[in-house]
């Protein structure tokens, strides 16, 4: 083999093109077993960013279900998931186009079971499930009347449309996670109020269910404003299952006459923020086990809890790091999930528990690149602010024919996850593979914040926000110059939403980094607070403080207002139908990067929300960011890029 080419960090000729990363990945979720068979949801970029259902039979013949004009996707919460259930072969699922509920029988075209809607997307449903006859779905909606009002209620109706919607349980400003239990007597919900998340306290109620849909006896069965709920569940006997964050970790917990005893205590996560409905981190397996998704020291692991409770017994899996957890069973040793590795991409896979045979069903990736393409993370525990410590998953350059010269460091990206409460996650990306290939190292940091290290690092941005989470970039960049791991002179921050509003106040607020790319990022936390959807209109109460109370901290907090401070190049990249962070907050600080003269790119996308999902726009923004970097870090890229207008350089 040749020796490898020694050229300039950035300039590496990469297979991994933006071409590629945007038409190669198929984003994969809501992996569901019915019966013999399993269906799953596939987000194709090459679609428009359609999310089609696609099942897998008995025999292993794969196939799509719903046809080329329905895109199955909920705007409930504006995030969705839970978009689709399924039962006897019967599909239940929520058109994007409409929001309306729609059944499919096999062999047969979609037909509505909700009522058209006086305004458009006015009704909104997510997060359904079935009554055991197969009569009825319980399911969460979203009414936006005409004055503006938000209200989120339980409803039910007949599988058959046959009957209107009627409400079950409502009067508080989110409820999630229905479920109905084997015998058909019981409901249990989850519900929280303004201003909290459902992170930061959750209450799980239950009650008795009559056949005609309406609910009696309410009891409150665990949580509050203190006490965050996730996945409830009725075991296979009929006890009550969830997980709670009681201990200061989500811990898995039942409930049977009326006492509430954990059954695998310990510090580890076996929960995550919902963002989305119908996660699932863990499932019933024969016998009385449960099978789980925890994360522990920060590296995702499947496990099995022993009947009756006990410790973890960890499941020697490849596949074992998650963006989003979606695990089921057929309730007897067969496991599907939707899971990663550092080497091995998102995918659908399936586990014979007693046997350890594992099949991977179907890949997020459609090609496959070479090892020596691949740069594999290493997890670091780094000092921050405050004599505290944060995490980061590290990567360095790796393309296996090119190397750096040897006085030269590579420049670095560090990357600030969404959320805030997201996390790093170590399964095989190509968008991150695309930096490092071209000599670029990665940091994508777990600031504090973040997921996977208990409620106490989680609650560190509460009234920190802008902070703590800008610290702990901004120490991983230090760590790793200091460490003689990247130049020093050429580190930039990325990031989206959350974490493009921590990519602004890093920039704004430290001299550390040469660039920084915004993806559809907060600039104006007063004007998040007072013009963003409901789900999130008041969670900046916890992150910042009270508005208007804390209306100064909000103006302190925020990079318009102090835009002058910005001295390096910034590229900020926004969909122009975006609900949750509108066009205005990138525009107000085009004017400010204009009026003061720093150097900057803007580019928008048409048809484009919160997240970039066509691939149009994907292989662009991707191919624009480096473009971008190539004239402020002064290299030549490979290959041919379309030029950015790069105004005030």
């Amino acid at each position: 083999m040749a020796s490898p080419t020694v050229a300039p960090y950035g300039s590496w000729r990469s297979p991994i093109t933006p071409a590629l990363v945007a038409s190669a990945r198929v984003a994969l979720s809501d992996v569901t077993p019915s019966g013999n068979d399993v269906y799953w949801l596939e987000g194709r970029a090459l679609e428009g960013g359609r999310n089609v259902l696609v099942r897998r039979s008995a025999g292993g013949e794969v196939a799509d279900v719903t046809p080329p004009e329905f895109n199955v996707r909920t705007l409930v919460h504006e995030y969705g998931g839970g978009a689709f259930m399924v039962g006897d072969g019967v599909v239940f699922f929520s058109n994007f186009t409409d929001q309306r509920l729609y059944r499919q029988t096999p062999g047969e075209e979609p037909a509505p079971i909700t009522p058209e809607p006086a305004a458009s997307r006015a009704l909104r449903y997510a997060d359904a499930t079935l009554s055991p006859d197969g009569r009825r779905l319980v399911c969460v909606r979203e009414r936006h009347e005409a004055g503006g009002a938000v209200i989120n209620e339980i409803v039910t109706l007949a599988t058959d449309g046959s009957a209107g919607v009627e409400v079950i349980a409502g009067g508080r400003d989110f409820c999630s996670s229905p479920r109905i239990s084997p015998d058909g007597r019981w409901l249990a919900w989850l519900v929280w109020d303004h201003p909290g998340m459902p992170w930061d306290g959750a209450e799980l109620w239950t009650a008795s269910l009559e056949p005609g849909g309406t609910l009696r006896d309410h009891r409150l069965v665990a949580g509050g404003t203190r006490e965050s709920i996730f996945q409830p569940e009725w075991g296979p006997g009929g006890g009550l299952y969830f997980v709670s964050d009681r201990s200061g970790w989500w811990n898995l917990y039942r409930e049977a006459q009326g006492r509430i005893e954990p059954l695998a205590p310990m510090e580890a996560e076996f929960g995550w923020p919902q963002w989305g409905f119908a996660l699932s981190q863990y499932a019933f397996l024969s016998g009385g086990r449960i099978a789980c998704y925890y994360i522990e020291d920060g590296v995702g692991r499947l496990g099995v809890i022993p009947a009756g409770g006990g410790r973890v017994e960890p499941l020697d899996v490849a596949l074992n790091s998650v963006w989003a957890p979606f695990l089921k069973s057929d309730g007897g040793d067969r496991l599907w999930f939707v899971a990663g590795s550092a080497s091995e991409p998102v995918s659908v896979a399936t586990l014979d528990v007693s046997s350890g045979e594992m099949e991977v069903v179907k890949r997020s990736l459609a090609t496959d690149v070479d090892a020596g393409f691949i740069s594999q993370p290493r997890h670091i525990e780094f000092p921050t602010a405050d004599g505290l410590t944060a995490h980061m998953l590290f990567y360095r350059p790796a393309n296996r024919d090119y190397a750096g010269a040897t006085e030269e460091l590579p420049p670095l990206l560090v990357m600030s996850h969404g959320g805030p409460t997201g996390a790093a996650s170590a399964a095989l990306s190509l968008a991150t593979q695309f930096w490092t290939s071209r000599g670029f190292a990665v940091a994508d940091v777990d600031y504090g914040g973040s997921t996977g290290y208990g409620r106490a690092y989680r609650e560190r941005l509460n009234g920190q926000w802008g902070v703590v989470d800008t610290n702990d970039c901004v120490n991983a960049a230090r760590y790793l110059a200091d460490q003689g791991q990247v130049d020093r002179r050429r580190m930039a921050i990325r990031g989206g939403s959350a974490g493009g509003y921590t990519t602004l106040c890093a920039l704004t607020f430290h001299d550390v980094f040469a660039a920084g790319a915004s993806h559809y990022g907060v600039a104006d936390a007063e004007t998040l607070a007072k013009d963003t959807h409901k789900f999130e209109a008041r969670y900046l109460d916890g992150l910042i403080g009270p508005y208007p109370e804390a209306r100064e901290l909000y103006r302190a907090r925020s990079p318009i207002h102090f835009a002058d401070r910005i001295t390096c190049p910034v590229i900020l990249l926004q969909g122009l139908e975006d609900e949750i962070v509108p066009p205005s907050q990138a525009e107000a600080m085009v004017e400010a990067l204009r009026r003061n003269g720093v150097p900057f790119a803007y580019l928008t996308f048409e048809g484009e929300q919160h997240g970039f999902r066509k691939a149009e726009t994907q292989q662009r923004a991707l191919a624009a960011e480096l473009y971008f970097y190539s004239r402020i870090f002064r290299f030549e890229p490979a290959e041919t890029i379309e030029p950015v207008y790069i105004e005030n350089l």
